[in-house]
Order: C-alpha cells, then sequence, then structure tokens
C-alpha cells in the first residue's frame, strides 16, 4: 500500500458501489454481475472470475466474466470435481496455484488447465446463517497468483454476493406470498358468490381440497379462479370430484 492510503480508498469506493448495487438493483443476475466485474478489476492477479449457486438438483454456474470462466464452470460440472464444487460441498475456502500439477482433482485438473489455460484458483463459500447457497470464484492464469491480502478481499466480495443471494431470495418468498395471498382472496370471493358462503367457510373448503387432493392451496384457488374466466372453462377436478361443491358439500 501506498503512503497515500490509495489502494484502501479505492476498496472503499468498489465496496461503496456493491453496497448501493445491492440496495437499488432487483436482479439478482445483475448484481452478481457487478460483484465479478469489480472483482475482477480490483483484485490484480484476477483475470477471470464467475458465481455458481446450488439449485433443486444441481450447482450451477449462474455468472461468469467471460468465456474462460464458463469454460472453466462447464467441466466442473462436467465432471462433478473441482475447488469451487469443493467450497461449497467441504464449506471452505479452497485456493490452488498450480492447477495443472494439482492432485486432488485428478478428472479435473490437467483438463481444465489444458482447455482454459487457468492456473491459480480461489473459491469461496457463499453462505448466510449456516446456509451454503454457492461460490465466488477467481482465476488467473499465472501460478501462485493470489496471495493472503487477495483471498481476504474476495471473501469481502462473496460475503456480498451472499447477501444478494439472500435478499433475492427473500423478495422471491415475499411476492410469492403476495401472490398466494391475492389467489386465494379471489378464489374466496368466487366461491362465496356461487355458493353463498361465508368468507371463513369459503377458505375451509380450499384448504380442505387442498389437503385431499395433495396439492397447494394456491394451486386449488387457482383453478377455480381459472373456472370462472372466459378463456378458461374446465371444471376444477375439486368441484366435480363429488357432487355438490368443492368438498362434497352442498351449497349453504
Amino acid at each position: 500500500m501506498t503512503a497515500s492510503g490509495e489502494p484502501d480508498v479505492r476498496l472503499a469506493e468498489v465496496f461503496g458501489e456493491v453496497a448501493r448495487s445491492l440496495l437499488t438493483e432487483r436482479d439478482v443476475e445483475q448484481t452478481l454481475a457487478k460483484i465479478i466485474q469489480l472483482a475482477v478489476e480490483t483484485i490484480e492477479p484476477c483475470e477471470h472470475a464467475g458465481i455458481d449457486i446450488i439449485g433443486r438438483r444441481t450447482i450451477r454456474p449462474v455468472v461468469q466474466s467471460d468465456e474462460t470462466a464458463s469454460d472453466f464452470g462447464r467441466i466442473q460440472v462436467a465432471v462433478d470435481e473441482g475447488p469451487c464444487l469443493d467450497a461449497i460441498r467441504e464449506q471452505e475456502v479452497f485456493v490452488t496455484g498450480r492447477l495443472s500439477h494439482e492432485r486432488r482433482w485428478p478428472a479435473f485438473s490437467a483438463r481444465a488447465h489444458e482447455e482454459t489455460g487457468i492456473q491459480s484458483v480461489a473459491a469461496f463459500r457463499l453462505f448466510a446463517d449456516e446456509e451454503t447457497m454457492g461460490a465466488l470464484n477467481l482465476y488467473s492464469t499465472e501460478a501462485d497468483a493470489f496471495d493472503e491480502h487477495d483471498i481476504a478481499v474476495g471473501s469481502v466480495f462473496a460475503a456480498h454476493a451472499a447477501v444478494a443471494l439472500t435478499s433475492a431470495r427473500e423478495r422471491e418468498h415475499l411476492e410469492e406470498a403476495l401472490q398466494t395471498r391475492d389467489l386465494i382472496g379471489r378464489a374466496k370471493g368466487i366461491l362465496m358468490a356461487r355458493q353463498t358462503i361465508t368468507d371463513d367457510q369459503a377458505f375451509d373448503l380450499l384448504r380442505r381440497a387442498s389437503q385431499r387432493l395433495n396439492v397447494k392451496l394456491r394451486d386449488v384457488a387457482g383453478e377455480v379462479i381459472a373456472t370462472r374466466l372466459p378463456a378458461e372453462r374446465k371444471p376444477l377436478a375439486a368441484v366435480q370430484r363429488r357432487p355438490g361443491g368443492l368438498d362434497g358439500e352442498g351449497d349453504s
């Protein structure tokens, strides 16, 4: 660091930019793309970067700085081993400085180096409240490229990426909850008008149909609404299952 403290000032500016992005950007992939862009620009040895996240059934690359990073991630997924996957599975930071000689991932190391030219990798687990969500991965074609300072800075970028993913999940859950509430409210209104029943009785019909048919309450509500729309006149399975109503009951 110079006497003027310029590197520290630059880092403060960068992390301020990331924080603003977390507050203003609703598209999580745009935020993650911004994070890896700033990581490449800020961490001197870092030439490429990417973020992998845990999906429902697999780990998948979600944002990459360029084609080299994409190829690296693709090879890892194909052979199902590598530093980025281990950072997720073993919940640690994984660093290698000579991928071409790395023995921890025999099916991956030589192939990844030959196809991408990458030698050094620093992979950081993305987590919040002990829940692992993915990994931030930094790459360099130079051997032994990342020092302790680079790892420390990378860890801060990883923390910001984890916050972005957590915020995105919370927004998704909130939006889904609001949509579900709206669907159920509309379905209750339809049943109340159709069967001359109370709000509580309409909700009870929806709830029991959901339990009996083993489908989500919002899906039952969606079917009730669909039977009332001009373009969708398909009968609701729960209504048609028994004569007399949604749950085998007659009109009140």
